[in-house]
């Protein structure tokens, strides 16, 4: 390839990436990705009314959907053919009414469809056309009054068909109809108007002692009968027996020999009764049973040995009884038992001991909607501290208060568990070690605890880095702290809606590198630009699926969370950036005037500094050797010849007394620095006599002589300083200057006389007399004096 052929493919590829639209964002209108199947998707209670406005944004390559509970009232020819790999499609609690031919064109591939509780009156030829595949097909609890012929023609791999809950009458119709489904195993017509089939209502199961026996009997269903009592061999007719389901009736006697011989029993189903009480003989026989239910009975208290043969039994659910506690040998005998349902019982408090026979095998504890409750947060010994193989442990919801004060170490030992669920508990102490012992929990549900993010401690969640599922809705959290969430490595899904965030803290977000899927429904998240960053995000990255972020709306303004302007950010960034650059600006600007103006005030002021500093040192010397000169001589070098023929012979060579005078040019120490040369000229001389002429006013040396002798009259109060003037100045001359008018103002100054003749005795004679006087003060008045 050449090099202009290198140019242009660059070029393109530049062309392309500008051009092409943003990345989509991970979410969707109105549905939920599965966080455990990309290909699963949830659109449920959208309250929408057209399919197209629910599933147009999924992909191609969705396999399984739930559209229920929405108001979908008709479906159109087409309605899901861009989905073509779809296998379950959930169309029930919709109200839909009808179906128009080819409804379902595409969909060859679908093996289950549910249409249950709408309102379908009719079915047409070919409303099922297409779903050669289907196996499962649910119509129930619908208004279906006949079923037309060929309604299921094409359907011939149809293995399940439930018409239960409609108004269907003619039963020799819908066998006619069904004969064609040779792969039809369940057909289910209950709850219609069928005129030609009544249904049993027994009240009673006799003995059948020495009824005919029927050895290849293994499954009988007594559902949905009114039967009070159970005798004593009431299945010796079936001593082959392997499911009995006894559920939905109204048994309160179960006699203690009603299930003897049952040895080859697997599953025995007696929920939904009213049985009070159970026997030690009630189960002896059934050594073979797994499975034994008695949910929603009216059972009180567990004896001792009540399961004592169950040897084999692997699941117990003795849920929504009124169980109040256990004798200690309750549980004797379940050596294989893994799960136990004690859910929605008077359950108030528990005892490691009675777990202490199922502590090898016990894989499964649900304890939910109990009467369990702390009054302190310490406990003596944690009851499930024997359950090392315990994965599922369920305590939420515990009445009337819940679980508020969760003890310390109360869940000691499970180092086992995967989920733990906490919900619906009010728990306003949770301490920092609750936790610590959990190292291989994956699902934590704190939902509807309503304690707020504040009493989660930092560190709580320090040992659980294999969590994966964290669920906080409506936890009152406020905001999200690093401390709390940093150990968390492993987490995929965290739920937070219905919380009061106002802002999400990106980094916390960011840190939690495993995420992908984040639920922040009906939090107030305010469209600011404390959230611009969740906007940005959440449309660019394909990791996280940020569930219905689109429908996110603004509480504090009109419009979404996705796409509110944030140009007031930009606004904001720039009206900081000239907050900042503003001072910077102005300050440049003026630091040159500054300099200009005030650069030798500065300066004055550090050799005032220095000159008082070394005249602190010098005070200790004697005053006698101190000074060099009787005066230094301060002029401009425009008169010069003034001084030098005038002032220097008739204070230096005329005498007597004759006076050692201090002249820049002739005494200053060469190579020296001439500030230094100044200042110890200054405070080497007993006197400083300024030469004053409109040239000595505009001298910046001569500022600085004046002023630092100045310095020496008013601060150290020694009459040090003459003015001479050598011609007259306008005062409002001298206003600019006023370090001069100020001297002028305390101190008598002398002016060079207009008539020659006075010079001696007028200006000189006053200089020899000013010099004479060592350590007099300066009167406070002016005098000129002449000739």
């Amino acid at each position: 390839m050449t090099a202009a052929s290198h140019l242009h493919a660059l070029q393109a590829l530049l062309f392309s990436v500008l051009l092409a639209p943003p990345a989509a964002s991970y979410s969707y209108r109105n549905c939920i990705e599965n966080p455990h199947d990309a290909t699963s998707f949830n659109c449920i209670q959208r309250f929408q009314h057209s399919v197209d406005n629910l599933v147009a944004d999924l992909p191609r390559g969705t396999v399984s959907l739930n559209v229920s509970h929405n108001q979908i009232s008709a479906l159109n020819p087409g309605a899901f053919s861009h989905l073509p790999r779809l296998a379950s499609l959930r169309l029930d609690y919709n109200g839909l009414e009808v179906i128009q031919d080819g409804a379902f064109e595409g969909l060859g591939l679908l093996r289950s469809l549910n249409l249950s509780f709408n309102a379908i009156r009719h079915l047409c030829n070919g409303t099922f056309d297409g779903l050669h595949n289907l196996t499962e097909l649910w119509l129930t609890n619908n208004r279906l009054a006949t079923v037309p012929p060929g309604a299921f023609s094409s359907l011939a791999g149809l293995e399940r068909l439930y018409l239960d809950s409609n108004r269907l009458e003619g039963f020799s119709e819908i066998v006619e109809e069904i004969s064609g489904l040779g792969r039809l195993r369940v057909l289910d017509l209950c709850i219609n108007r069928l005129k030609s089939i009544e249904h049993n209502l027994l009240d009673t199961l006799n003995s059948c002692s020495g009824a005919p026996a029927f050895p290849n009997l293994v499954n009988v269903t007594y559902r949905y009968n009114r039967i009070l009592t159970v005798r004593d061999h009431a299945f010796g007719y079936a001593p082959g027996l392997r499911w009995l389901q006894l559920n939905i009736n109204n048994i309160a006697y179960l006699g203690k020999h009603a299930l003897t011989n049952l040895t080859q029993l697997l599953e025995l189903r007696l929920d939904n009764n009213l049985i009070t009480d159970l026997f030690y003989s009630s189960f002896q026989d059934l050594e073979s049973l797994q499975t034994l239910n008695l949910r929603n009975n009216r059972i009180s208290v567990i004896f001792n040995q009540t399961f004592h043969n169950l040897a084999k039994l692997r699941i117990l659910d003795l849920g929504g009884n009124k169980i109040t506690h256990f004798a200690p040998m309750a549980f004797a005998g379940l050596r294989n038992l893994t799960n136990l349902y004690l859910d929605r019982n008077n359950i108030k408090s528990v005892f490691g001991e009675v777990f202490r026979l199922v502590r090898q095998t016990l894989k499964i504890l649900d304890l939910q909607g109990n009467m369990i409750r702390f009054i302190k947060n310490s406990t003596r010994v944690s009851p499930f501290v024997k359950l090392t193989m315990l994965q599922d442990l369920k305590l939420q919801g515990q009445r009337p208060y819940g679980i508020t004060i969760v003890p310390h170490t109360f869940f000691r030992g499970l180092g086992s568990l995967r989920s733990l669920y906490l919900s619906g508990n009010g728990i306003t102490v949770l301490p920092e070690d609750t936790f610590d012992d959990l190292v291989n929990l994956e699902f934590l549900s704190l939902d509807n605890s309503g304690m707020g993010i504040n009493n989660l401690r930092p560190g709580i969640f320090k040992s659980l880095g294999k969590l994966r599922n964290l669920n906080l809705e409506n936890m009152g959290v406020q905001s999200l702290s690093r401390e709390v969430f940093r150990n968390l490595t492993g987490l995929q899904t965290l739920v937070l809606n219905r919380n009061a965030l106002p802002s999400l803290d990106e980094e916390v977000i960011l840190s939690l590198t495993s995420l992908r899927y984040l639920d922040l429904r009906g939090c107030p998240l305010t469209c600011t630009c404390h959230n611009t960053w969740l906007q940005n995000w959440s449309s660019t990255n394909q990791k996280v699926q940020v569930v219905y972020f689109q429908n996110l709306s603004c509480p504090d303004r009109p419009g979404y969370l996705y796409n509110f302007d944030t140009k007031v950010c930009y606004l904001d960034f720039g009206m900081y950036l000239f907050a900042s650059t503003c001072p910077a600006v102005i300050l440049l600007t003026i630091l040159p005037m500054l300099y200009v103006k005030l650069y030798w005030r500065f300066r004055y002021s550090y050799y005032i500094f220095r000159s008082w500093f070394n005249d602190r040192w010098r005070r200790a010397d004697d005053e006698d050797q101190r000074y060099k000169y009787d005066a230094f001589i301060s002029y401009n070098s425009a008169d010069e010849g003034w001084v030098l023929q005038e002032l220097l012979p008739n204070l230096e060579l005329r005498g007597p007394p004759s006076f050692k005078l201090c002249l820049h040019h002739r005494d200053f120490e060469l190579g020296r620095n001439i500030v230094d040369n100044i200042v110890d000229s200054i405070y080497c001389s007993r006197k400083t006599l300024c030469v004053v002429s409109r040239q000595f006013l505009l001298s910046e040396w001569c500022s600085l002589e004046i002023q630092l002798a100045s310095y020496r009259l008013f601060h150290e109060l020694r009459d040090v300083l003459i003015l001479v003037f050598l011609e007259r100045i306008p005062e409002r001359e001298l206003s600019a200057y006023h370090k001069m008018r100020k001297v002028m103002l305390k101190k008598t100054y002398i002016e060079w006389p207009r008539d020659p003749e006075g010079v001696v005795l007028g200006v000189f004679g006053t200089s020899r007399h000013f010099l004479g006087v060592a350590g007099a003060q300066a009167p406070h008045k002016k005098a000129t004096p002449r000739q």
